[in-house]
């Protein structure tokens, strides 16, 4: 796929990191090969940054530093790459007095050396910026920070899924790659795999629907967990008990989860429908549209009128759960929604402090808030 940068650096040094494993692994795959194919040769090297302790770490800058000063043996340009490495951030090997002093040693080298002829490329995951290797480095070569702040992952992940299946000869909407990142999750690797498997999943189709991606799409935990939730906002209380069910099995094989998780779910799920009645009053979106439309109504409402803490804060959700949720509050009036609060706050203190049944308590307050009120 292409990577974000497509302009190959002009420095002889460059230093591609980042917190995303797949792009900065895809970034310097697209470097290194641009890099040997313009040198020629066969005299390139590639060394394995990845160590387990600083005596690894020490070997692998002593292969890089032999590389870089070691001619090609039928002459001509070289190309050195040093790997994964796990050992410029603020990792326990990075933190070894001897694997700090030979990085800075090698950064001060190369600030007088000649590069003719030679050509270093460095991948890395967490840079500590802080330190001296990197500020030598700096001056002298090109720095690639691949790193996705939160605010970007969605649209960076929508990104990626749609150039995947674009060299892969399909189509996918927006909203539909929204929805897959909301089953499978925004590690962007993850991703690429799930359109790899939505291409072949299609066959000889060209376009991906959604009933494609809630067939084939991992789901992750979260995810899983929006189900219940949906059932509820769906007002559909057999497919509720049902799903109820299948969480509550999981429950008892899972020790981490407990049916008070599931009963936050679900007040976060009115939270979110109470949320949106109030964007629709406030005419901030409205209710009629389709998700484009919503998705962009929603990034035009201002920052400053959202509440800081993002577990209250729409924006801060992803926008096609708010637009599916969207249509589950339209199908419950505010007073309704009020009243289900109430209901999930009461059997949460049941939960804590009676001795009756779990799963009674549970299907007791979802009934309620289903049935019509009187």
């Amino acid at each position: 796929m292409p990577a974000s940068n497509p302009q190959l650096p002009t420095e002889p040094l460059c230093l591609v990191y980042g917190d995303e494993d797949f792009l900065v692994r895809d970034r310097a795959n697209q470097v290194y090969e641009a890099w040997c194919a313009t040198a020629g040769g066969e005299d390139h090297e590639v060394i394995d940054g990845t160590v387990r302790n600083a005596s690894e770490a020490l070997e692998a800058l002593a292969k890089l530093n032999e590389a870089v000063q070691t001619l090609p043996f039928f002459g001509g340009a070289k190309v050195v790459w040093l790997r994964a490495a796990n050992f410029l951030g603020d990792e326990r090997t990075a933190s070894s007095r001897d694997v700090t002093d030979r990085l800075n040693g090698l950064a001060k080298d190369w600030e007088t050396f000649d590069w003719q002829g030679v050509q270093v490329l460095i991948s890395a995951g967490k840079v500590d910026k802080r330190k001296g290797f990197f500020k030598s480095v700096k001056k002298i070569a090109s720095i690639e920070d691949l790193s996705v702040a939160d605010k970007e992952r969605g649209s960076k992940a929508g990104l990626i899924v749609r150039q995947r299946l674009t060299e892969l000869g399909k189509k996918i909407t927006s909203h539909i790659a929204d929805e897959l990142i909301l089953l499978a999750g925004s590690s962007l690797q993850q991703l690429h795999t799930e359109a790899d498997k939505l291409a072949a999943y299609v066959g000889e189709r060209d376009e991906v629907t959604r009933q494609d991606v809630h067939e084939i799409a991992t789901r992750t935990k979260q995810a899983q967990a929006f189900a219940l939730g949906d059932a509820l906002g769906e007002r559909n209380l057999p497919k509720l008990l049902r799903v109820l069910d299948e969480e509550l099995w999981v429950v008892k094989l899972d020790a981490k989860k407990s049916p008070i998780m599931l009963l936050y779910g679900l007040i976060s799920k009115v939270r979110t429908m109470i949320f949106l009645k109030e964007l629709t009053r406030l005419k901030w979106i409205r209710p009629d549209g389709g998700y484009p439309q919503f998705k962009s109504q929603l990034e035009a409402i201002p920052d400053e009128r959202m509440p800081d803490d993002r577990k209250f804060n729409p924006k801060a959700m992803h926008p096609y759960m708010l637009f599916n949720a969207l249509g589950h509050a339209r199908r419950y009036s505010e007073e309704e929604l009020t009243r289900a609060m109430d209901i999930l706050l009461r059997c949460n203190r049941q939960l804590v402090s009676s001795s009756t049944d779990d799963t009674l308590l549970l299907q007791q307050a979802l009934v309620q808030i289903i049935s019509k009120a009187a």
